[in-house]
């Protein structure tokens, strides 16, 4: 019998063995390693959202979402090969809470330690590519995708584009709604990732996932940590040859109170559910629990 490892994906009732063994070391991480990776995990998201505000300010709001989603699963490729710990798939700790392997109070302090350190990671880009004036770059245009990206995510009307669009309210259940369809797709390109042998399998099973979400318009608690308080920045603080160009007046929602009450919670919510329910524990159930 041959030594050499299997290159074969994993089954899926074996990608659950392996999703158990890294929830369990997700939870057992000490606070400053999971504080750390999880600074790590945040920037990477943040600079993954650079580079799809780059995609879309170069193409257009149509293919420059398309091409801009794919961009952005770099974010996910540095979270997963450089270890780092990112709150919408230590979501997925909830298996070790439903086996018994750990107590509640352990899943919700390990949850706590990388949501704060996942914004950490995200508030250090968001002030390096403020100081560094990134949003004057495309004549401007860079700043502008990054202000009506950010709007989009928390007004609550939103105008007419003078295209005839039809105003409408974007309230908690949508905010929830899309929380919950964006991390069914990072979870799955995560539970994924864990299925695959080498660097290439891990990246390709989270190209398509992470483009699809991305490009669709759904809700990440953590790269909103980025785009939200990056606009919110550049509402309040970009120099003028920049503010001159714009309708500030249009962008009046983009406060922190907009960013916590319209955004944040419901999609932090929703990341809850859509993947450490309904990806984590329904495979889970599924492999484990009906065996």
């Amino acid at each position: 019998m041959s030594d050499t490892p299997s290159l074969l994906a994993l089954s899926p009732q074996a990608m659950v063995e392996a999703a158990e063994h890294h929830v369990m070391d997700k939870a057992s991480k000490k606070f400053m390693r999971a504080f750390l990776l999880a600074i790590l995990a945040g920037a990477s998201i943040a600079l993954a959202f650079c580079f799809y505000t780059t995609a879309v300010a170069a193409l257009g709001d149509g293919p420059g979402k398309v091409v801009g989603g794919l961009f952005f699963a770099l974010g996910l490729f540095l979270v997963v090969l450089l270890g780092g710990e990112l709150f919408t798939s230590s979501t997925l700790t909830l298996i070790a809470r439903a086996s018994g392997k750990i107590t509640t109070a352990t899943l919700l302090k390990n949850w706590a330690t990388v949501y704060f350190g996942n914004f950490v990671g995200a508030m250090i880009i968001v002030l390096l590519i403020f100081l560094g004036r990134t949003y004057m770059n495309f004549n401007g245009n860079w700043g502008l995708t990054i202000l009506n990206t950010a709007l989009h995510k928390v007004e609550h009307v939103y105008p007419s584009d003078g295209y005839g669009a039809v105003a409408y309210a974007r309230g908690f259940i949508e905010a929830l709604c899309l929380g919950i369809v964006c991390n069914i797709m990072v979870c799955v390109a995560v539970w994924l990732s864990w299925g695959g042998k080498t660097v290439t399998d891990k990246l390709l099973v989270m190209l398509f996932p992470i483009g699809m979400f991305v490009a669709s318009g759904f809700e990440h608690s953590i790269a909103n940590m980025f785009m939200i308080p990056m606009g919110i920045v550049l509402h309040y603080f970009s120099i003028p040859e920049f503010m001159n160009n714009i309708n500030i007046d249009h962008y009046a929602d983009l406060d922190v109170m907009h960013f916590i009450f319209s955004n944040l919670i419901p999609v932090t919510i929703g990341n809850i559910i859509g993947g450490g329910m309904m990806i984590g524990l329904f495979n889970w159930f599924i492999w484990k629990k009906t065996k």
